[in-house]
């Protein structure tokens, strides 16, 4: 067998069927029972699709794989990727495969791994090994063949989300729901028959053709359709997802996007209610607003790599009670220590309804105390060059320096965090500031300028 080409960092991605065909997925999904049970010995696993056209063919070869590796699969179909966290720990399971390319073009596809109580499999934590596997072919014999049974979990897991929320304290919100003809309206269907808000669907229907563009609401020019639909309607806040609905994005009343960062903090502050020392795990590419919010609300603040499998690991093992991204992850002690995209509107629409408040209101003066950049991402010829470049200009100034993930420079009234990607040739900056947006402005010009110096030129997104 010739290389398996579409292993990434977290995952596995590529392009049908050049990349990712039935022959590799069955292969993959030999290698992945070989990891979990190097003496073929009998284990149940999750699977579950996301609705690209490729994704139900993916799924038959993956299961032909676990067949014939002697797994008893547990098929729950269509589902976005916390389906599957929710089913294999829900269900004592020991393991799950979600069939799914996220926000990748329509003619991507993937897949994406976990095992017992969905702890993440990733690069040298597992994925390494698979791919090994895979390339190998040498598969042990099972003790005996699998089998394949369909298995309905949808009405355990709205259970579960419902869980997270007072519905007796909810007031009629108004709410943009935008799935991007992914797969999160199917939820939204479910759940609306239990929730008394009026929601404007947008780009509803699950659609592996994405009519209306690739689900991911990270591109500006993907977010005018939520935006708009939140002023037509007069809607309390609108929320939009990527195709496996592992992130969700918010959008305050005026159809203004409201960075992850501030969704980060404003999320914490809730969880942490009844929880004396709970702890917060975040990234580092910005924190002063989340610290602050996390102390303030008696809470501790715990530094994480940027990436779902490290926060993950990092929540597990100081047992976090919530962690975040400002990449729009959000991740839940209750769920198995995973990242949903439905959990994070569920309980902002709780707040709302209990505060009266405004979305803009909530989060507003966090936005004016620490304004930010946003993710500048830049290609780069020689990023270890360029970050150098910043260490000498920078490093001898700075109060503090932090290498947690890439390196971030601490300064009295300002701060910054330059790293490489995990997944693609980019360097990635973000800059905040305490109560200046012109400071803000300045110091990410300034930082730009040494970049570009170095030869960086901005990517697309």
């Amino acid at each position: 067998m010739k290389p398996i080409t579409c292993f990434k960092a977290y995952d596995l991605r590529g392009r049908i069927p050049g990349d990712l065909n039935d022959e590799v997925a069955t292969l993959v999904a030999r290698g992945y029972a070989q990891f979990l049970s190097p003496d073929g010995g009998f284990k149940r696993v999750v699977v579950g699709r996301d609705i690209r056209l490729s994704s139900a063919a993916l799924t038959d070869a993956v299961c032909r794989g676990l067949i014939d590796s002697g797994v008893e699969v547990i098929d729950i179909g269509v589902c976005g990727t916390e389906g599957v966290y929710f089913a294999t720990f829900h269900g004592g399971y020991d393991g799950g495969i979600m069939i799914t390319a996220s926000h990748n073009p329509a003619d991507y596809n993937g897949m994406k791994f976990v095992r017992e109580q969905s702890k993440p499999i990733s690069g040298d934590n597992g994925l390494t090994q698979i791919r090994a596997f895979a390339e190998a072919a040498q598969f042990p014999s099972a003790q005996r063949l699998g089998t394949r049974k369909q298995v309905d979990t949808s009405k355990a897991y709205i259970e579960h989300l419902l869980s997270y929320i007072d519905s007796s304290t909810l007031k009629p919100l108004r709410i943009v729901v935008n799935a991007g003809n992914g797969g999160a309206g199917l939820i939204i269907d479910q759940l609306e028959a239990h929730l008394p808000f009026k929601f404007i669907k947008v780009h509803h229907q699950p659609d592996g053709t994405f009519p209306n563009g690739i689900p991911n609401p990270m591109l500006e020019e993907n977010r005018k359709p939520t935006a708009d639909a939140i002023r037509a309607h007069g809607a309390d806040f609108g929320i939009a997802w990527d195709g496996d609905f592992d992130r969700c994005f918010l959008f305050d009343e005026h159809g203004s996007f409201i960075e992850g960062y501030y969704i980060v903090g404003l999320l914490a502050s809730i969880l942490l209610r009844g929880q004396p020392g709970g702890r917060v795990v975040h990234d580092p590419r910005l924190t002063w607003n989340t610290i602050d919010i996390v102390e303030a609300s008696g809470g501790a603040a715990v530094l994480s790599k940027s990436g779902h499998a490290f926060i993950k690991q990092r929540m597990r093992e100081v047992d976090g009670v919530y962690g975040g991204e400002m990449s729009a992850h959000h991740y839940f002690r209750r769920f198995a220590y995973c990242d949903s995209g439905m959990i994070p509107w569920l309980v902002v629409a709780q707040l709302l309804s209990e505060s009266g408040k405004k979305l803009s209101a909530l989060v507003g003066e966090r936005i004016a105390l620490y304004p930010v950049s946003g993710e500048l991402n830049y290609r780069v010829a020689d990023a270890k060059a360029a970050i150098a470049a910043f260490e000498h200009r920078y490093a001898s100034e700075a109060l503090a320096l932090d290498r947690t993930d890439g390196v971030s420079f601490e300064f009295s009234d300002w701060r910054f965090n330059l790293r490489t990607s995990n997944t693609e040739p980019l360097i990635r900056l973000n800059v905040e500031a305490r109560n200046s947006i012109e400071l803000m402005q300045a110091k990410t010009q300034e930082l730009l300028g040494l970049l570009t110096s170095h030869g960086a030129v901005a990517a697309d997104h």
